[in-house]
């Protein structure tokens, strides 16, 4: 790379710096930049590290809860009771796993995974949140897919880590450009937490992990930060990591973090040593000297720009108190991993980097680290068409249109993918991935634990950004309550296109006002996160596709709840409003291939009197199962609790109220009643002694309820008010469409 000059604007813009931030940077070093310095600021101020068009908009999100907030550089999290600690944080590997699924995948686990240690927690779980092409129409979507599995379970399972929730949809504007969004927890006592700030002039800068490559350069600024074209050749921007390695990382970052001989910590994540060296120095206040001479090395003749910019994975910095540098590097290398003194802190707020004894690098921290901020344009795009019901027919047979539902793939069983990962590893896990929320138990304060789920629908928020992600946060709420959870903070991984293009913009920033006023309403606070931009390609960007993980706070995990009848004779009741749209429903989508609106409406004190009604349950009476009403409605869920505890039940659609409170209306046509959407909707089972006792816990919440009908038989019956048949399907015949649709696509 040519030292930038201001004739020779291709340098700069093949970096992906506009001509106005170059003279930015000219103004802000006070002359042109060197060839490293400007593949430094490339980098930094690019939209994957530094957030100059959405960081503005970010600070919106709130950041206090009924549990006390940790905050990080790089994961945050709550003190779930006093002195503990739970740390996480949800990333994207987009990009990367669009050009090599497997490796993409699999590097995306190792990155979320040094977050979480760096910030000093133990990795106790992970989860994931993945969008593909149409796998019944597209081979390569089937391909992506079935890679992306293969790299998740192939770094998770190597690692020690289980994977215990997630979430997959399909839709054709994946097709260009596949989501892979990985979610880590961590569990640490909260006085052994550590921080990315260096501090101490004179402390030793310290290297940590694998050797350096050419691998991954450019991964934020080429694969993070512009759209992906087809003919680009991005394969050597793919890292390749190495689980064993990782491994012996973690045990040895949390080995020598109980030492008190290091200061702080920070993955090198994007921008590899550039992000570590900036980042950390900013948020210290402090500088850095750093010599690339002392930096390990795999392969020969790496230019300087080179090593700053290289992402090679499992690595980190770490700054080391004066003095006790033998003691800390003897424990990294008892792990046989590579640990070398590059360099010193510095009271002067600069980063220095020679190379061969030269300078080639000189830029105050708080330059590279603090992106210029930018106010884009918003415009809405044209707006989807409203649903007319008088067009749509209703199902002929509501059999077979059950069934067809059960085999979508957004809808069907996962466990073609889930049953590839390590879910049991570490004995933490209480209930594993398959039901609403995946559960863990803190062995650190039994009885306590935690609840973990994703959530996120771009069908939703192409109709509708701003409810649309409100949507998917009231449905990840009732995914940890069904569980036996309160609803406890936030992560997220907001995935949209290009921003420079007005109508993307504005999905985005819908989205996250939708997403603030949701969890302010909920009282969870957003503690950590990402933005993933510039995820499109020749044939379009993606669904706008806002992910959230919401962990909740277990008081007992001998006490939890499945989304499984569980006993025959427990009567069934729905708690929560009717819906009356089929608006944004998988239903609309598979059975008449429209994307319409309106979305159901959010209503969030409605959903806070359910939470509060089902929790009380929980506590108090003898409730045998729990699932929410989600995709593809009431008829879909109890499908799918037969189908769970292998065993059927008679149902029949209210007319009546019960208890004084008001049920769900039986509109017009029964397949909005079967099929609907609407949020805050949640079955509960329990034995007929304990029905009027549930009743009357919904009047004193103000939630509506009805009884539905009995567990027990084989077959799923469901029948209108006045005892006519509308869906009758045996549970067997329901486990076959709802279990083999996965594998029999991609066998």
């Amino acid at each position: 790379m040519a030292t930038a000059t201001r004739t020779d604007p291709q340098i700069w813009r093949a970096l992906g710096l506009s001509d106005a931030e170059y003279d930015r940077i000219c103004d802000l070093l006070g002359r042109e930049p060197r060839a490293t310095e400007l593949a430094m600021f490339s980098v930094e101020w690019s939209e994957h590290c530094g957030y100059p068009r959405s960081r503005a908009h970010l600070a919106r999100l709130p950041k206090a809860g009924k549990w006390p907030v940790i905050t990080g550089q790089d994961a945050g999290g709550i003190e779930v009771a006093p002195g503990l600690a739970v740390v996480f944080k949800m990333e994207s590997h987009n990009h990367p796993s669009q050009v090599e699924p497997k490796q993409g995948a699999a590097t995306g686990v190792g990155g979320i995974l040094r977050d979480i240690f760096c910030s000093g927690a133990r990795p106790v779980a992970l989860a994931d949140s993945l969008r593909f092409g149409d796998i019944e129409r597209d081979p390569r979507a089937r391909y992506l897919f079935a890679g992306v599995v293969d790299g998740i379970q192939s770094y998770g399972n190597c690692v020690g880590v289980p994977t215990v929730a997630g979430e997959v949809r399909f839709h054709p504007r994946y097709a260009g450009n596949c989501l892979v969004n990985v979610m880590c927890v961590g569990v640490a006592p909260t006085a052994q937490l550590a921080t990315a700030a260096a501090a101490g002039p004179g402390n030793a800068v310290v290297y940590v992990g694998a050797r350096t490559g050419r691998d991954g350069i450019g991964g934020a600024s080429v694969l993070a930060s512009q759209e992906l074209r087809a003919d680009d050749e991005k394969r050597p921007s793919v890292q390749i990591g190495d689980p064993l390695a990782e491994k012996c990382l973690i045990e040895a970052t949390l080995e020598a973090l109980a030492t008190g001989a290091l200061v702080a910590v920070k993955d090198m994540g994007a921008a590899g040593l550039t992000c570590t060296t900036a980042e950390m120095s900013a948020a210290g206040g402090v500088g850095m000297t750093v010599d690339l001479d002392r930096v390990p090395r795999r392969e020969e003749g790496m230019k300087p720009w080179e090593v700053m910019l290289s992402e090679s994975q499992e690595r980190m910095l770490a700054v080391v108190a004066e003095g006790r540098e033998d003691e800390a590097l003897a424990v990294f290398r008892k792990w046989d991993l590579h640990a070398e003194v590059i360099g010193r802190v510095t009271e002067e707020p600069v980063v220095r980097i020679y190379d061969g004894g030269e300078l080639v690098a000189e830029v105050r921290a708080g330059d590279l680290a603090e992106a210029p901020l930018y106010d884009l344009p918003a415009q809405p795009p044209k707006p989807f068409p409203t649903l007319d019901m008088r067009m749509l027919a209703e199902p002929r047979d509501y059999n077979a249109a059950l069934l067809d539902l059960l085999r979508m793939p957004d809808i069907a069983s996962k466990r073609w993918a889930y049953r590839q990962y390590d879910q049991t590893v570490q004995a933490n896990t209480v209930v594993a991935a398959g039901g609403d929320a995946a559960v863990l138990r803190l062995k650190e304060r039994p009885p306590l634990g935690i609840a973990l789920t994703t959530e996120g629908n771009g069908r939703w928020c192409a109709l509708d950004p701003r409810r649309g992600v409100q949507l998917a946060v009231l449905e990840a709420a009732c995914n940890l309550v069904c569980a036996g959870a309160e609803p406890a903070a936030v992560t997220n991984c907001l995935n949209f296109g290009n921003p420079d293009k007005p109508d993307r913009f504005w999905y985005f920033k819908e989205a996250v006002e939708g997403l603030a006023e949701a969890c302010r309403a909920l009282e969870v606070p957003v503690v950590s996160g990402n933005v993933s931009f510039y995820n499109e390609s020749e044939q379009g960007p993606v669904l706008p596709t806002p992910v959230v993980g919401l962990v909740g706070v277990v008081e007992d995990v001998r006490r939890v709840f499945r989304p499984a009848f569980a006993r025959d004779g427990d009567q069934v009741f729905l708690l929560g409003a009717a819906g009356d749209t089929l608006g944004g429903s998988a239903y609309l989508w598979r059975q008449h291939g429209l994307e319409a609106g309106p979305l159901p409406e959010a209503d969030f004190a409605a959903a806070r009197r359910l939470h509060a009604c089902c929790r009380t349950a929980q506590r108090n009476l003898p409730v045998g199962a729990c699932h929410d009403c989600s995709d593809g409605g009431l008829a879909v869920a109890l499908a799918e609790m037969a189908v769970a505890g292998g065993r059927g039940a008679r149902m029949r659609l209210p007319e009546q109220k019960l208890g004084g409170a008001a049920v769900p209306a039986v509109g017009a046509r029964a397949d909005v009643v079967l099929f609907n959407e609407a949020p805050s909707r949640i079955l509960v089972t329990v034995p007929a002694n304990a029905a009027d006792a549930l009743v009357a816990l919904a009047t004193q919440h103000l939630v509506p309820c009805a009884m539905l009908g009995t567990v027990g038989g084989s077959d799923l019956r469901i029948e209108s008010p006045e005892g006519n048949a509308l869906v009758s399907v045996d549970v067997e015949q329901m486990r076959e469409a709802y279990e083999g649709a996965l594998p029999a696509l991609m066998a």
